[in-house]
């Protein structure tokens, strides 16, 4: 590994790409540390500190530990994100953006990406709202709000609100000056920065709790047992593929002989990556996020049904992931296309004849190999879960959020090495995987 990390780095293009990255990471952190004016941080952090809600937990930790900061990127780019979950169920909802998507082109591809960044905005600007909202209204544990003294009108909360939505669009250009000049895709990086920022602090707090409590010890070394497990899992299951063999006939083309050959078709068991985690997590917390930003609601029967470990929840948690699951490998992947394609070169899939057969026999496998990977990811997301709901011990470790977590990270990472493979390949060098 330490070798193809030198190799890496003498090529001139792909030391640019880190550097280029990691400059963008640096100015991501330092963003961290800014706050937002007319905020009590100090009074934020107990609040945080004393509110046993769930969602608030998951949201700090996918910001980095901005939200509890009130840092200019607090709201991290949980806007983009829900931009783009509706930008892409409207493309296929509205014809005229699916034609927009279909045939406009290289050109109709920037018009969707120019709504969705207006589209982020108005979310950053609600999100941005509903956030002062919440710090502005006093609670009664902490006998006052979180604004700073003297706060309270109409100017403290436009700067707020606009500091807010200005953090989330340097966040997504960010993102994608990194998916453009760098390695790997921008967003993923971004937010696979935000939640090994927290590890040190959780890890040095699960050491606390074991010193202060030494029974704790034995539940503290399972659940970093059962971490290290679920890493393995999802590095053996994001590298597993299903392989169709396909034969290509011979044909004669001038003098020279083609084809003849054996090869497969590669279908990965997840196709989606991290990406139905992430846009399931956002969908489902909806309710329990209009809960945590409006305060009468805290105490409410809707509040105790939508909880991040109730079982609405959960039950909710899950199906999105799966729906999510499929709604990308359709996006992703053509059946009918790559039977086409196979046709014209003229391959085949042993047993099937060219054209409409072949088309329903790789659709049928794929939807297969879809449902496993979507449940493999359910499972791993919920899991988490169900043991803070049944351990205190792992309810106060904050185990609910290390399924979403650990998945996000280790799947964010073996993306971002295949994309630095395909770089090192080009320049015949050896990658990770090797």
């Amino acid at each position: 590994m330490l070798q193809t990390i030198r190799n890496a780095w003498r090529v001139e293009d792909i030391r640019k790409k880190l550097l280029f990255m990691m400059f963008i990471i640096l100015i991501f952190r330092l963003g961290n540390a800014v706050t937002v004016p007319f905020v009590d941080t100090d009074m934020l952090s107990a609040f945080f500190q004393e509110t046993n809600v769930g969602l608030l937990g998951l949201l700090n930790t996918m910001s980095g530990s901005a939200l509890e900061r009130a840092s200019i990127f607090a709201l991290s780019i949980q806007p983009y994100i829900n931009a783009s979950i509706i930008m892409q169920l409207l493309t296929i909802a509205i014809p005229a953006l699916e034609r927009m998507r279909k045939e406009g082109g290289e050109e109709g591809k920037k018009k969707i990406e120019k709504i969705t960044r207006y589209a982020t905005l108005g979310i950053a600007a609600l999100q941005g709202y509903a956030y002062y909202i919440m710090i502005s209204t006093p609670d009664p544990h902490l006998g006052g709000s979180m604004l700073a003294p003297g706060a309270e009108g109409i100017f403290p909360a436009l700067v707020i609100v606009a500091t807010f939505m200005t953090g989330s669009a340097l966040l997504m250009w960010m993102g994608e000056q990194i998916t453009e000049f760098g390695i790997g895709n921008g967003i993923s990086i971004i937010l696979f920065v935000s939640i090994v920022a927290r590890f040190p602090t959780d890890i040095g707090q699960m050491i606390m709790r074991s010193i202060a409590d030494p029974a704790t010890i034995p539940i503290h070394a399972v659940m970093v047992l059962g971490a290290l497990a679920i890493i393995v899992l999802i590095v053996i299951v994001q590298n597993s593929e299903r392989r169709i063999p396909v034969q290509y006939s011979k044909r004669v083309v001038g003098r020279k002989m083609y084809g003849g050959q054996s090869t497969h078709l590669p279908l990965k068991v997840n196709m989606s990556g991290v990406l139905p985690i992430i846009f399931a997590q956002s969908i489902a917390s909806i309710p329990v996020t209009i809960v945590v930003f409006v305060p009468a609601w805290r105490d409410s029967w809707f509040a105790r049904t939508f909880d991040t470990t109730t079982i609405p929840y959960m039950v909710l948690y899950f199906f999105l992931i799966i729906f999510f699951s499929y709604f990308y490998s359709t996006v992703q992947f053509n059946p009918v296309e790559v039977a086409n394609n196979l046709k014209k070169n003229g391959g085949f899939i042993p047993g099937f004849r060219a054209g409409k057969p072949t088309s329903e026999f790789i659709q049928k496998v794929l939807t297969k190999i879809t449902l496993f990977g979507a449940i493999y990811l359910a499972i791993v997301a919920i899991t988490p879960i169900i043991v803070s709901a049944v351990s205190p011990v792992a309810a106060a470790a904050g185990i609910a959020m290390g399924g979403t977590s650990i998945i996000i990270v280790v799947s964010v990472a073996l993306e971002t090495i295949k994309q630095l493979e395909s770089q090192m390949l080009m320049r015949h060098y050896k990658g990770f995987l090797e």
